[in-house]
C-alpha cells in the first residue's frame, strides 16, 4: 500500500480519477485527518441522513470507538470458506488502494467493519433477510476515538467515469451533515408489547439434549431461544447505543445496520484482539447473577468459583481455545484457574489468554480457528452444531456468530454476537442462550436465558 502525505482533496481525488483512466479501472483512495472532539452517538444519529448503513463499535478495555457511515466498499463470502474468501477480497482491496495518513493510529484509514452468521448452512432467512451470511463493510466515513483523539477517515472508490467535481461536492456536503451544530432529536423508545416465543418447547428441547447428552451423541450443546417486542414507534438506532454504552461498561458495544434493520448488543466475550503481531482471546463460560447486596454479590460468586456445572463448562472453552490458538501462534499463555468476571447483570468465569501471532496467519484465520467456541456451540464442534441446526426453533442469523472489525496495519478484533438483537422499524427479536450438559435442568437454564435477556430489555422500553 502506498502512503503518501495528505494534501487538498481535491487534488487528491483528480488525481486518482486520472489514474482510474489510465488504467481503467477503479481506484480507492483513504483520507485520514485528524479532527475536533465530537460525541460518537450524535455523529452515528446524524448519519442516517446520509445512508441506511452505519455501524458502531466501542472497546470493552479501552478508550476506542468506531462509527462508520455509509458504504465506500463491500466485502461477502460465496463459498464455505468464508474467512478465506473475505480475507482474500481484503488483500486484493488494500493492495490496489492509496492511504493519505499522517497518524498511523489504529482503527483509521482503511477499516472493514461486519460479521459472519453462526452458521452458514443454515437455510431459513426470516428473520435475517437483510444481512448477508457474511459482511465487511468499509465505511465511506468514519470517525475513531482513539484516547481522547478523534479522527476523520473517507473513503472513496473512484471510477474512470467519475467527474472530479461533482465527487468533492458530495464529500464536502457530507461533511456538513455530519458535523452539524445543530444536534437531531433522539425519541425515546416505548415498548408496547412483548412475546416469548414457544417457551415450553424451548424446554422440551433442553429435556432432549440432556437426554441425548447421556447417551453419548454429544458433550455438550449450547441451545438459544427468542423474545419478541413491540414498540408505540420505529426505534433509533443511536438512541439504543448510547443507553447501552451508559449502562454495560465492561461490554464490547457494537451496531451494524444493513437496509434499515439493525443488529446490536453489548456482549462481554471477546473472541481475538490483534495488535501487530501480539494477540489476545477470552475465555468466558459459567454464569450466575449478581447479589443485590456486597456480601451476597460475594457469596455468588464464589458458588459460581465452585460450581461444578459451570466449572465444566468453562474448562470446555478453555480446552478448545487453546487448542485454536496453539495451531498458529507461539508464547501462548493460559492461567490454570478462572476468575471472576462481574457485568451489571451477571457475573462469569473468565480466563484470559494471550499469544503471537506466527508468521503467514491473519486474524480471520484464527477466528475460522475459534468460531463456534464451545460457550456458543458445544462439543464436540460439528456435532453441535448440526444439533443446533436441527433442533434449535429459530434462526440464529448473526447471533453468536463473529462480528468485529480489522484495519490495514494488522490490527483488529472479534467478539462474539451475545446479549443481543435484531430490531426491524417498531419491532425487535432478542435472543439468549445458555450451555446444556446431562445434568441440566430445563427451568434452570430458562431462567438464566431470562437473566441474560435483560441488558437489552433495559434499553428497549425498560427491564
Amino acid at each position: 500500500m502506498l502512503h503518501t502525505k495528505v494534501s487538498q482533496i481535491e487534488e487528491i481525488i483528480e488525481g486518482a480519477i486520472q489514474t482510474a483512466r489510465q488504467h481503467q479501472k477503479p481506484q480507492l483512495i483513504s483520507i485520514v485527518d485528524r479532527i475536533d472532539n465530537i460525541d460518537p452517538f450524535q455523529f452515528l444519529h446524524t448519519g442516517q441522513i446520509i445512508d441506511q448503513h452505519r455501524s458502531f463499535w466501542r472497546s470493552a478495555e479501552e478508550e476506542f470507538t468506531l462509527v462508520g457511515i455509509g458504504t465506500a466498499s463491500k466485502l461477502y463470502a460465496k463459498t464455505r470458506t468464508r474467512f478465506n474468501e473475505i480475507q482474500s477480497m481484503w488483500n486484493d482491496l488494500n493492495d490496489q488502494a492509496v492511504l493519505y495518513d499522517d497518524f498511523n493510529v489504529k482503527g483509521t484509514g482503511i477499516v472493514a467493519l461486519g460479521g459472519f452468521s453462526f452458521d452458514p448452512e443454515q437455510r431459513n432467512g426470516a428473520p435475517w433477510e437483510n444481512f448477508s451470511d457474511s459482511q465487511m463493510t468499509i465505511p465511506a466515513y468514519m470517525l475513531t476515538i482513539k484516547d481522547d483523539q478523534c479522527f476523520l477517515t473517507t473513503n472513496v472508490f473512484l471510477y474512470p467515469e467519475d467527474h472530479p467535481q461533482q465527487i468533492i461536492r458530495q464529500i464536502k456536503e457530507h461533511q456538513e451533515i455530519l458535523f452539524s451544530p445543530k444536534p437531531l432529536p433522539y425519541e425515546p423508545v416505548v415498548r408496547s408489547g412483548m412475546e416469548e416465543v414457544l417457551p415450553e418447547e424451548w424446554k422440551k428441547t433442553v429435556e432432549k439434549a440432556t437426554d441425548d447428552i447421556k447417551k453419548g451423541l454429544l458433550e455438550k450443546v449450547v441451545l438459544a431461544r427468542e423474545l419478541r417486542v413491540k414498540f408505540q414507534a420505529p426505534v433509533q438506532l443511536a438512541e439504543v447505543i448510547k443507553d447501552l454504552a451508559e449502562t454495560q461498561n465492561n461490554s464490547y458495544i457494537f451496531a451494524f445496520e444493513s437496509d434499515g434493520d439493525y443488529f446490536v448488543g453489548a456482549t462481554p466475550e471477546r473472541l481475538a484482539k490483534l495488535e501487530q503481531d501480539q494477540l489476545v482471546s477470552t475465555c468466558l463460560a459459567g454464569t450466575i447473577p449478581r447479589g443485590k447486596t456486597k456480601e451476597e454479590d460475594a457469596e455468588l460468586g464464589q458458588e459460581l468459583l465452585e460450581d461444578p456445572k459451570n466449572l465444566q463448562e468453562h474448562q470446555f472453552v478453555v480446552d478448545m481455545i487453546r487448542g485454536a490458538v496453539e495451531a498458529c501462534c507461539t508464547n501462548v499463555d493460559i492461567p490454570a484457574s478462572p476468575v471472576l468476571y462481574p457485568l451489571r447483570n451477571l457475573q462469569h468465569l473468565y480466563t484470559p489468554v494471550t499469544a503471537t501471532l506466527d508468521e503467514g496467519y491473519s486474524l480471520l484465520d484464527v477466528i475460522e480457528r475459534l468460531h463456534p467456541t464451545p460457550a456458543l456451540g458445544g462439543l464436540p464442534q460439528k456435532a453441535s452444531v448440526d444439533y443446533i441446526r436441527e433442533n434449535e426453533t429459530m434462526n440464529r442469523g448473526w447471533y453468536a456468530g463473529p462480528i468485529g472489525w480489522f484495519d490495514s496495519s494488522n490490527n483488529g478484533e472479534f467478539a462474539v454476537a451475545i446479549r443481543s438483537a435484531l430490531i426491524k422499524n417498531d419491532s425487535a427479536s432478542l435472543f439468549a442462550g445458555c450451555g446444556v450438559v446431562e445434568d441440566s435442568e430445563p427451568e434452570a437454564e430458562y431462567e438464566e436465558t431470562a437473566v441474560k435477556l435483560k441488558p437489552m430489555l433495559s434499553v428497549l422500553g425498560g427491564s
